[in-house]
């Protein structure tokens, strides 16, 4: 290709693509079946060059050094021509084929060419096989390079997987959206729960499909990605916050949430739930996170399967045992009046609730006591709280259709949900560009010096003030993307060292590029100062 990047090329179908064939048709999707994974094919995938995003970082009524504006922006032409292109590369529909037991099919060889002013690159031709170095440059990075956290180890494990799942899925959502149009939504930073349910309330579900165009009232910045991603950022802390007495948490020393049995206190709650579905939906289909953590159980609900009694080990640590001492220790001469009901309180009044009909006449004994156990998880998890899973499930799958995510369990739906909390800042490190600067800059061992010195909020925070989200994607940070666009291709990380800026500016977000402008400053201590200024005081998009 012109900017360097070495592409394939099928001769069978006459496209063109930039993954390695070889890598896919070694990895199969479903093993269970055999099933060979799809065929990725090339597309066009052109960037508007109108104009670019930038944090208006508008300060306090005191600013800081005189100055109100602090962000600016390059124009959208000028930072394309200087980072990789986004990746067209768009899945086909699987088409299952059923194979023999034995050794995997042929992979087709490959035979490489050489064009007048191009690097290599590689073309199918069934005859010969010519390997080179250059296919080794685009193979999958090593898994321990991925970044995670304790939670999240067993989900790395089986993150080649799950990666393959999640194409299938992208894949699946461009074919729904439309090709043409925009999902517009104003809002007040102000005002964004509401001014958002308003506005998506009153979209249809085709609109909701459409590339997302967000705009902060009275803010100029257009959205390539970084509004929407910050819009969903400030929009998810508002909707999930208990405050609003929709969703409660689980527990007191970890702030997991769950749907609240007493919303109904607001009595258009359940609209309101249907618009939380509306909108987790919105961040799935566009790729984008929601900043904010549910339990285990509620993805589990959310794909309509069964909670079992271990499901509640983490939700709620002294009920699981409970329920776990019942089922492994006899209670038929322990318990002489445990009987089918459940005594609670809801708004301070004490009620009894039956879990079958005629339960408060049934003793709970050796036979029965698993149906009890499973009674009482399932009132434990679903109490008072039907409806609004159910129009939150009516409002989610409008927008993300059911049979699209069969093939994930739970944990996997909440990585796609929330991404990663955990920044890993080796990753970080590994997949940032440097633009007019180096690695031996002092402006660059400043800058990760900065972010070791942080703790995981902090760093959270500078992700979040950079790229407008705070969430890492399943990938790392080399799955990083820029446009809102279902295909959108990665836009890594970057450092822009710029000189015209005065060594006193504070740091400038293009966050539809994923990219910090710094100045050349003075001193670690200047710089380190100027980055937490800019993350904690600043907010705003504007355009140059």
């Amino acid at each position: 290709a012109p900017n360097g990047r070495p592409y394939f090329v099928d001769h069978n179908t006459k496209t063109t693509q930039f993954k390695d064939p070889r890598v896919e048709q070694l990895t199969p999707i479903v093993p269970e079946s055999r099933t060979l994974p799809a065929t990725y094919v090339t597309t066009t995938n052109s960037q508007s060059s109108a104009g670019s995003l930038g944090r208006n970082s508008t300060l306090g009524s005191n600013g800081h050094d005189g100055r109100g504006s602090i962000n600016s922006i390059d124009t959208c032409s000028t930072l394309s021509s200087n980072l990789p292109p986004p990746s067209p590369l768009t899945p086909a529909p699987m088409v299952p084929t059923t194979t023999s037991p034995g050794p995997p099919p042929a992979v087709p060889p490959l035979e490489q060419a050489e064009r007048d002013n191009d690097p290599a690159h590689f073309a199918f031709s069934g005859e010969e096989q010519c390997p080179s170095e250059n296919a080794a440059a685009i193979l999958p990075r090593p898994l321990n390079q991925i970044p995670t956290s304790e939670e999240q180890m067993a989900m790395i494990r089986n993150k080649r997987g799950l990666v393959q799942k999640l194409k299938i899925l992208r894949s699946e959502l461009a074919k729904l959206q439309t090709p043409s149009g925009y999902c517009r939504i104003e809002v007040t930073r102000e005002d964004v729960f509401e001014d958002s349910y308003r506005e998506v309330m009153n979209l249809r579900v085709r609109d909701l499909r459409k590339r997302l165009m967000i705009k902060f009232r009275g803010e100029e910045g257009l959205d390539y990605g970084g509004v929407a991603r910050e819009w969903l950022y400030l929009l998810s802390h508002e909707m999930l916050n208990p405050y609003y007495g929709l969703f409660q948490y689980s527990r007191e020393d970890i702030y997991t949430l769950e749907v609240s049995p007493n919303s109904s206190i607001n009595p258009d709650h359940i609209s309101y739930f249907y618009f939380v579905g509306r909108i987790v939906g919105m961040a799935i289909f566009h790729g984008h996170y929601i900043d904010a953590g549910f339990t285990l159980p509620f993805y589990k609900q959310l794909l309509g399967r069964k909670c079992t009694v271990e499901d509640m080990e983490n939700v709620d640590p002294a009920f699981y045992k409970s329920m776990k001492w019942i089922l492994e220790n006899d209670v038929s001469s322990i318990f002489d009046d445990l009987t089918f009901t459940i005594d609670h309180e809801s708004f301070g009044r004490h009620c009894e609730y039956e879990l079958l009909p005629g339960g408060k006449e049934q003793r709970v004994t050796e036979t029965n006591k698993k149906e009890y156990v499973d009674l009482y998880v399932d009132w434990r998890l679903k109490n008072g709280t039907e409806q609004q899973t159910s129009a939150l499930q009516k409002g989610f799958y409008e927008v993300v259709p059911r049979h699209l995510l069969s093939a994930f369990d739970e944990k996997e739906l909440e990585l796609i949900v929330c991404g990663l909390g955990h920044v890993d800042v080796e990753d970080w490190r590994a997949n940032t560009r440097l633009k007019g600067c180096n690695s031996d800059s002092n402006i660059v061992k400043w800058f990760w010096q900065v972010v070791e010195e942080m703790d995981n909020e902090k760093r959270a925070r500078l992700l979040q003030f950079v790229t407008g989200s705070s969430r890492v994607p399943i990938s790392g940070f080399s799955g990083l993307r820029g446009s809102s666009t279902v295909n959108s291709g990665p836009r890594p990380f970057t450092i822009h060292l710029v000189n015209s800026m005065s060594s006193g500016s504070l740091p400038k977000a293009m966050t539809c590029f994923n990219r910090l402008d710094l100045p050349e400053y003075e001193s670690f201590t200047v710089m380190r100062n100027k980055i937490i200024t800019a993350i904690e005081e600043t907010m705003g998009f504007n355009v140059e």
